[in-house]
C-alpha cells in the first residue's frame, strides 16, 4: 500500500521530494543499492526521518515515485500530434536524451550495483510506456505483449549499449538506430503500415 501523500502542490513538499530524490540518485550511483539506507537518503537530503516517512514508505516507494516522475516528464515532453495519431514510441527520444545526460546515474541503474528492485522498476517503466504507445494499434498477427516485450526489451538493451560504448552517437542517432531496428516488428504486429 504505501504512505498517504501530502499535497504535492505545496513548494515545501516538491523540494523535499525533488530533495528525497537527488539523495537517491546520488547515493545508487555512488554505492548501489545495497548500499545506502533510508538514513543515508535522510542524511544526504539534509531531511529527518520522520519526514521521509511522511512521504514515502521506503527506498523502493522512492525509487517508484522518481521513476513515476520520470513517466511524466516523458509523456509531457511529447509535442502534440499534427495529425493523425501520435508517431509510436515517440518517448524514446527523451529517454535516450536524459539517460545520456545522466549517464553514470543509468548505468548505476541498469547495471549489477542497482539491485533487482530498481532494475525491474526501470524495465516496467520502460515496458508500461511502450504499452502505452501501443495499446491505440490495430490488433497484429503477433500477440500484443509479445510485441511489447521485444520493443522494450530492445530499448533497454540499445540504451544499455549506448551508455556504456565509447563514442556514442547523439541522442537523435541513437533513437533513429532504435527505431530502424524495431520498425519490421511494429509492421509485423500491425503497428506501422506498409514495407520497411
Amino acid at each position: 500500500m504505501g504512505v498517504k501523500q501530502p499535497s504535492t502542490a505545496d513548494r515545501r513538499v516538491q523540494r523535499t521530494r525533488a530533495s528525497l530524490r537527488q539523495a537517491l540518485v546520488e547515493l545508487l550511483a555512488e554505492r548501489g543499492w545495497d548500499g545506502f539506507s533510508v538514513q543515508d537518503v535522510c542524511d544526504r537530503a539534509n531531511v529527518g526521518r520522520s519526514t521521509f516517512y511522511t512521504h514515502f514508505a521506503d527506498k523502493e516507494e522512492l525509487v517508484a515515485g522518481s521513476f513515476d516522475d520520470l513517466r511524466r516528464a516523458l509523456r509531457a515532453g511529447l509535442p502534440a500530434p499534427t495529425r493523425g495519431p501520435r508517431r509510436p514510441l515517440a518517448f524514446t527520444r527523451g529517454l535516450i536524451e536524459h539517460g545520456l545526460e545522466q549517464r553514470r546515474v543509468f548505468l548505476a541503474i541498469v547495471g549489477k550495483r542497482s539491485g533487482l528492485v530498481v532494475q525491474r522498476r526501470f524495465r516496467d517503466l520502460v515496458l508500461g510506456l511502450v504499452r502505452e504507445d501501443l495499446a491505440a494499434g490495430p490488433a497484429g498477427v503477433v500477440p500484443r505483449e509479445a510485441v511489447v516485450a521485444f520493443v522494450g526489451g530492445a530499448l533497454l538493451e540499445v540504451l544499455t549499449w549506448a551508455l556504456e560504448a565509447k563514442g556514442t552517437p547523439d541522442a537523435a542517432e541513437l533513437d533513429a538506430l532504435f527505431h530502424r531496428l524495431v520498425a519490421p516488428v511494429l509492421v509485423e504486429a500491425g503497428v506501422l503500415p506498409g514495407v520497411v
